[in-house]
């Protein structure tokens, strides 16, 4: 049975945890093997859920969550709404300003691929952040890396077309959820982009016409990924470039 379509919460949190990819992140795998033992130690293997939320604007970051086989949706609220800033799957971490001291989040952070991450609490982050040099500078070049990621997602979300930047997300996303298919709504994506749920849906419409994804009942697939990359604008080969160039 493929773990999204595992029903029942026990069952699936096994599943999930039991899976060899749940202990694998890009960013702890990158460290030296004596550093990635030693924070794996004070790590919490979890089982994250679709449309949990880890963190509310001005909420406390207590945890740093380290994705395995789920993503995380970095939200930034508004007077007329939310927008997604960025997507966070087992290539970094959120939670990134515990790492800096920072004590209250400046963004909302909602699970939307449901599995496996490694939790560590804030203290036992700050404390191996300080004593492991090789942690330090991982986590300073995957701070850089974010931040153009960032300034990527500003100049996307105000000049490319509403189809472009949908194939983008649907790559970065099935890029993070490891497989071609994963949960999303329309009115969720229009929140991630920012945009109408109409202008979702129309869009979605067109690329299900074009042989592109396939979507039923809040489930999408992507049945061409090279058409969808075609598709998509340069912002999505800029980051992968980008983060190829610091980590390899």
């Amino acid at each position: 049975m493929p773990v999204w379509f595992a029903h029942n919460k026990t069952t699936r949190n096994a599943v999930f945890l039991q899976d060899r990819r749940a202990h694998s992140n890009k960013l702890l795998d990158s460290l030296p093997q004596a550093s990635r033992k030693r924070l794996l130690a004070v790590a919490e293997p979890v089982a994250l859920e679709y449309k949990q939320v880890l963190a509310t604007k001005g909420g406390a970051l207590t945890h740093a969550f380290f994705p395995t086989t789920s993503f995380i949706s970095l939200l930034v609220p508004s007077d007329k709404g939310r927008i997604e800033v960025a997507i966070v799957g087992r290539e970094g971490l959120f939670g990134l300003g515990v790492a800096f001291g920072v004590r209250e989040s400046d963004v909302e952070a909602i699970v939307q691929g449901a599995g496996a991450a490694l939790k560590v609490s804030a203290p036992d982050l700050r404390r191996f952040l300080k004593d492991d040099r090789a942690f330090r500078e991982r986590l300073d070049r995957y701070a850089y890396v974010m931040l153009n990621v960032l300034a990527r997602n500003a100049a996307c979300n105000r000049f490319h077309r509403v189809e472009q930047r949908m194939a983008r997300w649907l790559l970065m996303s099935a890029d993070r959820a490891q497989s071609a298919m994963f949960d999303i709504t329309h009115a969720f994506l229009a929140e991630m982009l920012g945009v109408r749920r109409v202008g979702v849906t129309t869009t979605a419409n067109k690329l299900q016409d074009q042989g592109l994804i396939t979507y039923s009942r809040g489930t999408v697939a992507i049945r061409d990924r090279d058409g969808l990359k075609r598709l998509a604008c340069g912002c999505y080969r800029e980051d992968h470039e980008t983060y190829k160039k610091h980590f390899g």
